[in-house]
């Protein structure tokens, strides 16, 4: 089953964004972008006061080729994403496993997913366990 991991962050809003961003090309992530939400809603669609969300989007070369050697469709699910946003005006930090989320949504056949959840599951935690 697909957990969603959620933490509080005692820190300001763009100081948490920054540590997300450290902590998971520590643990082997490479970030491919980080991209404001409340900002593109705004520019976009006028919306102002948004609470601030920042999408964290980042990819593990050989997490990322691990899944594709099992089913392309992975991909359709890629990049990884951690989450940055502000709830009732705290900071929280969210993630979920797409590599979990595959083969239930049939993209991949869970028994060859398995070691591909392992594997990325442990860099995740180990980069969770550093937020």
């Amino acid at each position: 089953m697909v957990e969603i991991l959620k933490k509080k962050l005692n820190m300001d809003f763009d100081e948490a964004v920054r540590h997300v961003e450290k902590i998971v090309q520590e643990e082997g992530f490479g970030l491919l972008a980080s991209k404001s939400l409340h900002t593109i809603f705004e520019q976009k669609l006028g919306v102002k006061d948004y609470p601030r969300f920042m999408m964290i989007c980042v990819c593990g070369p050989k997490f990322a080729k691990a899944a594709l050697d099992v089913s392309f469709n992975v991909g359709l699910l890629f990049p990884c994403s951690f989450v940055v946003y502000e709830e009732a005006r705290e900071v929280y930090v969210s993630h979920t496993s797409i590599m979990k989320i595959a083969p239930e949504l049939g993209f991949a056949p869970a028994d060859k997913m398995q070691p591909v959840i392992e594997m990325t599951g442990e860099a995740v935690q180990r980069a969770w366990s550093r937020l």
